[in-house]
């Protein structure tokens, strides 16, 4: 059964040490806030993973909250890399972290082999790169037809205890909806063991009937839904608020010591209670700044059946 909660019950009820926990979205509906809340209650210990990690697996790394990272692609988008995540893996700071990378199809296949429940899934993608040569986890199986290439590399199931998604929406038997891009989020939750879903709004099941193609994650797989407006701040959310460039800029400059992200960790996470004291520290011009414009997707009748 779907419970509603804030974050801070939800991550406390799911997450134990030593977990493996998987942070959902592609470009928008990064769960920051949920990031934040894991680093407020202190975690250790924790196996995290995500396609493109972003600023939220700095902080996370940077805090101490990760002893190994699954992931594709690490880095600041547009910025740079990511610091405290470069300082781990080349100097053990705050502690030494495993490193198990892949691309974006590799991750996603992995995640998608979770959900159906499969020993492996092949991927033609990794022929002739060096990945194999990197990876243990990526493996080589001779091709069972007549046909080229004679091998096919294989990656194994990703299978979260945790997997952290947002939605723009759900009802509160946590049927999520989404619009623009949809990434991982759907093999991310099928996947995993316990769903965290936030979202921007929590709405009626009429208004989620009333468009049941928007529904990309069943409200069947969700554990909890946590209601969190600008729980993807500085990430984006389609549709809700645009994405904070200047935080991503200005964290190239906090990130540069670990010192630096510890003092923006006291006051902007340990200092704050939840996400929503977090938002009333922020310029409210800022979120101002942020809103999109109106752009209507043109309306169907779907039929009343």
């Amino acid at each position: 059964m779907t419970v509603v909660t804030d974050m801070a019950d939800a991550v406390s009820s799911a997450l134990s040490e030593g977990d493996m926990l998987y942070l959902g979205g592609f470009t928008h509906l990064i769960p920051f806030a949920a990031g934040h809340e894991v680093i407020r209650q202190e975690y250790e210990d924790l196996h995290i993973g995500r396609a493109t990690p972003d600023l939220i697996f700095d902080r996370m790394i940077a805090a101490g909250c990760a002893s190994e990272v699954t992931f594709s692609y690490a880095g600041n988008p547009g910025v740079g890399s990511l610091r405290a995540f470069r300082r781990a893996v080349e100097e053990g700071v705050p502690n030494p972290i495993e490193i198990d990378e892949y691309s974006h199809f590799g991750m996603i296949s992995r995640l998608s082999a979770g959900a159906q429940n499969l020993p492996f899934v092949p991927l033609r993608t990794f022929v002739g790169s060096d990945y194999p040569e990197h990876n243990d986890h990526i493996r080589m199986v001779e091709n069972p037809y007549e046909s080229e290439p004679e091998e096919i590399p294989v990656v194994p199931p990703l299978n979260p205890d945790v997997t952290i998604i947002r939605a723009q929406r759900a009802d509160e038997n946590g049927n999520a909806q989404v619009w623009g891009i949809t990434g991982d989020i759907t093999e991310a939750a099928f996947a995993a063991d316990t769903v965290v879903l936030a979202v921007e709004e929590l709405v009626d099941e009429d208004v989620i009937r009333s468009d049941p193609n928007r529904t990309i994650v069943p409200g069947s797989v969700v554990d909890y839904v946590v209601e969190e407006p600008y729980g993807s701040h500085p990430s984006y959310a389609q549709g809700y608020y645009d994405r904070d460039n200047q935080a991503y800029i200005e964290w190239d400059e906090i990130s540069q010591t670990q010192e630096g992200i510890e003092e923006w960790l006291d006051e902007w996470v340990y200092g704050v209670e939840t996400h929503a004291d977090y938002l009333e520290k922020l310029d409210t011009g800022q979120f101002i700044d942020l809103l999109p414009k109106s752009n209507y997707a043109t309306p169907i009748d779907v039929g009343d059946y």
